[in-house]
């Protein structure tokens, strides 16, 4: 597990760290810690006014949300780091924000603008169709990202391309279906930029029902199927001779990893949820090696980050996808610096 560890790291089994680097990172967090202790009135002012947010229901909301997304944010990027498909997240974000773009322009289908020689009763259909999915984008996301999760899949396993060209490909493809429809239609107006960057003022409350119920079933299939995914994860060859169905269980690590990436975007933003998947991984593997504690470590970084980015978005009013990544990357320093001391 350790050596697996270091190679998702980036280093070979049993190379150390070098000691350059390991001051160099001591000596940001020894200077974080320094403005940390300067600023301790400015730090409790923060959380009490937080505490006077969670009065309002969208807080609320999020809040809810947002911990249930990050659990599921959590146990997932461990497996993709290990699995190496880190990409694959920000790939099916990008497919996320072309099938929101485009299910956003079908408000602007009428009755009308349909072909003439299709009865009035199927144009009055369709148009209507069409405005539902335009108030409600996240079910049509939704199955469009898990399609495209499954077709990454597949391609990567099936053909001659390699898994990230075959993730370049489409998300670059569909960010760019995103833009042109965007242009041609409402334009960069409030809510394609709420999509791309996140706000947590996104959230309906038919949207947290939504979010939550998905959630559920991420952390529901993934306990249930934990045995299956962790011999998967670690020695796939192995586990297909054992008897395991790989392919069966890596098509549910990619609908998990979609189900994550359209739960988290309203709130996130499609340019930054693949963040929320991969930090917490990659932050624990710098001081654990045992996936079981990685796992949980993940767990907690994921979900107090997001709280401190939540806060940081309503007390600053800064973005809170943007916020919830900053705090993600302070922490990263911090658990690097502590690993390499550790090494």
């Amino acid at each position: 597990m350790g050596n697996l560890l270091e190679r998702a790291l980036g280093r070979k089994p049993g190379q150390k760290p070098r000691r350059g680097g390991a001051i160099a990172l001591w000596a940001l967090l020894v200077l974080m810690l320094v403005w940390a202790a300067f600023h301790l009135r400015d730090i409790g002012w923060a959380f009490a006014e937080f505490g006077g947010y969670l009065q309002y229901k969208f807080i609320q909301r999020a809040l809810v949300v947002g911990t249930l997304v990050s659990l599921c944010a959590s146990l997932l990027g461990v497996t993709l780091v290990l699995k190496r498909y880190s990409m694959i997240g920000d790939g099916l974000s990008h497919v996320g924000f072309g099938a929101l773009t485009v299910a956003m322009a079908l408000g602007f289908v009428t009755a009308e603008s349909l072909p003439a020689f299709l009865p009035a009763g199927l144009r009055r259909g369709v148009a209507a169709l069409c405005g539902d999915i335009a108030a409600s984008p996240l079910p049509f996301t939704l199955v469009v990202v898990v399609l495209c999760a499954f077709l990454l899949l597949r391609v990567s396993e099936r053909s001659r391309m390699r898994g990230d060209s075959a993730i370049a490909l489409i998300s670059t493809s569909a960010l760019a279906v995103g833009v042109i429809v965007t242009s041609m239609t409402s334009g960069m107006n409030v809510d394609v930029y709420n999509y791309m960057f996140g706000s947590i003022l996104a959230m309906s409350a038919g949207d947290v029902w939504l979010s939550a119920i998905l959630s559920a079933v991420v952390l529901v299939l993934f306990v249930l199927f934990y045995p299956r995914i962790f011999a998967v994860t670690f020695d796939e060859p192995f586990a297909r001779a054992t008897g395991v169905k790989a392919g069966s269980y890596n098509l549910l690590i990619a609908l998990l990893t979609a189900l994550t990436v359209v739960v988290g975007m309203r709130m996130m933003g499609t340019l930054l949820i693949s963040s929320l998947i991969i930090f917490p991984a990659l932050s624990s593997m710098r001081v654990f090696s045992r996936f079981k504690s990685v796992t949980i470590c993940s767990a907690i970084i994921s979900v107090a980050c997001f709280v401190m980015g939540l806060m940081l978005s309503c007390v600053y009013s800064l973005p809170t996808g943007a916020g919830i990544v900053a705090v993600n990357l302070v922490v990263f320093i911090v658990f690097s610096a502590i690993g390499a001391v550790r090494e």
